[in-house]
């Protein structure tokens, strides 16, 4: 380990920044925080996506409050995923304590207590923002790989799809696409073979439980009208702050198909309309999926495959995806190998396993001659953590063992009043607040199978009418019958015979 003053000009060195960054607190070497060795993340490389990991209780949720907070005051939206419904805090200023001034005394920049702007949002029957999208933004592809369905089945939703293309049919909600499927092997059955080819009951009847278990976790709550607009996300304030957009999953963590749901149509909907940037000089939102796991456990491969695709390519729309969990081995190699800033938070070794993932996790990290990471990893106390980034460059940043600064804002939940007040101000529960069920494919096929129910109805009431022709009755006069019969002109032969003798 070499002296503090070597250590001091080594972080000096690889923080050092021409443009905007954000300060994430100061290095420490063994127990001592070396105050004004600033570890600084440039705006420029936070389109690199990121992570967030360390055991439960190691201060995960701060770090992001403190990303979340001065990417705002940097003018840079955020959208956080809230399943554990304490990051509401972030519109209420920080009541401050000794023990943060403390800290901050140590790190070398001042404390200030301030609050953010926020927009509550949900996906359920919760107050706020209501997130929806329709069942035709997704896209057949998109769908398909949500309900995990094989090649015959996607097969059989493209052509749902099309048809509805073909005869303009609004795709909106879940019972619109339902409604489809059954007409396509029912009253349609023959609309459908003549113009797509013969499409299988049990095919559809295989998707359609595949689309009630979606339902079964509220998906219907989701799906519809009125869609939320991605562009909403990049708000500003008056004050030039970006919003930080809060969405409440509280009572979905045990839906984790709705979740994944969610994510992947929000992503492929910001991939589609948000500009190519390239290399810009700041991101134009950041988002960050608290217990990322949720998305990776239940995913499918084709899911995975989809997620790891995006993850790729968003991050030339200045999109930066930022994943929160407890341990690195929880997202896919793949992944992990696309992100730029991690922040690593202690981890524990209770387990042979335990110890085998923190020798993973070292393993990720760049190698320095001031720390053992391994035991680094282990020894790190609440609000500190290993930082490794990217400089404007794009080359890693020295290792650091990081004392992090406190949030600005509240480090608790808001009060049912405060949250109630913050909603109430909130344009975007206005817009978004009505739901509209307007006429779609739903309601189109019932009016069509009504009126072709009808019409086979007067056609079986019509009278059956006469043939103008004549015809002769083929039924037989009975005497006539009698006398032409073979027994009757047998006997009469027999008396002429006797006769005649």
């Amino acid at each position: 380990m070499g002296s503090k003053e070597d250590f001091f000009a080594h972080i000096e060195k690889g923080y050092t920044t021409k443009g905007d960054f954000i300060t994430m607190g100061a290095a420490m070497l063994g127990e001592d925080t070396i105050t004004d060795a600033l570890v600084k993340i440039p705006l420029k490389t936070l389109n690199r996506h990121g992570l967030i990991a360390g055991a439960t209780g190691t201060g995960k949720t701060k770090t992001l409050q403190v990303l979340a907070e001065n990417l705002s005051d940097k003018g840079i939206p955020v959208l956080l995923m809230d399943l554990k419904g304490d990051l509401s805090g972030l519109a209420q200023p920080s009541p401050g304590h000794p023990k943060i001034d403390e800290r901050h005394t140590k790190i070398g920049i001042p404390f200030e207590a301030k609050s953010f702007p926020v927009e509550i949002l949900s996906l359920s029957e919760q107050d706020g923002v209501k997130m929806r999208a329709t069942v035709s933004e997704f896209g057949p592809t998109l769908l398909s790989r949500i309900l995990d369905l094989t090649e015959t089945q996607e097969g059989i939703v493209a052509v749902v799809f099309k048809y509805c293309d073909d005869n303009k049919l609004p795709l909106l909600d879940l019972k619109d696409f339902k409604k489809v499927l059954q007409y396509a092997t029912g009253a349609g059955k023959s609309e459908f073979t003549k113009d797509y080819g013969r499409i299988s009951t049990s095919s559809t009847g295989t998707i359609l439980r595949k689309i009630i278990e979606l339902e079964q976790q509220g998906a219907d709550l989701f799906f519809g009208e009125k869609s939320f607009e991605v562009d909403d996300l990049t708000r500003i304030d008056e004050n030039g702050r970006g919003y930080i957009n809060i969405l409440r999953l509280t009572d979905i963590q045990d839906r984790p198909k709705l979740f994944s749901t969610f994510m992947l149509s929000l992503l492929a909907e910001i991939y589609a309309n948000f500009p190519e940037q390239g290399d810009s000089d700041r991101p134009e939102l950041i988002l960050f999926i608290d217990e990322a796991h949720l998305i990776f456990k239940e995913a499918s491969k084709a899911l995975l495959d989809q997620i790891e695709s995006i993850v790729k390519l968003i991050r030339s729309k200045g999109i930066g995806l930022y994943f929160v969990t407890q341990n690195p081995t929880d997202v896919p190699n793949e992944v992990l190998a696309q992100l730029g800033l991690k922040v690593q938070h202690a981890l524990r070794a209770f387990t042979a396993r335990d110890r085998k993932a923190i020798k993973l996790t070292a393993e990720n990290y760049p190698i320095s001659e001031y720390y053992n990471t391994k035991e680094v990893l282990t020894s790190l106390g609440i609000g500190e953590a290993l930082i490794s980034a990217l400089d404007e460059k794009g080359r890693p940043t020295p290792l650091a063992a990081t004392l992090l600064r406190a949030p600005m804002s509240r480090m608790d939940i808001l009060t049912e009043k405060e949250l109630k007040d913050v909603i109430k101000k909130s344009s975007l529960v206005k817009k978004y607040g009505e739901v509209i069920d307007r006429e779609s494919a739903y309601e189109i096929l019932n009016e069509k199978i009504e009126k072709a129910e009808v019409l086979a109805a007067k056609e079986k009431a019509k009278p059956k009418t006469r043939s103008s022709t004549t015809r002769r009755s083929t039924r037989q006069n009975p005497v006539i019958k009698v006398l032409t019969s073979a027994t009757f002109i047998r006997g009469v032969l027999g008396v002429l015979k006797k006769v005649m003798r």
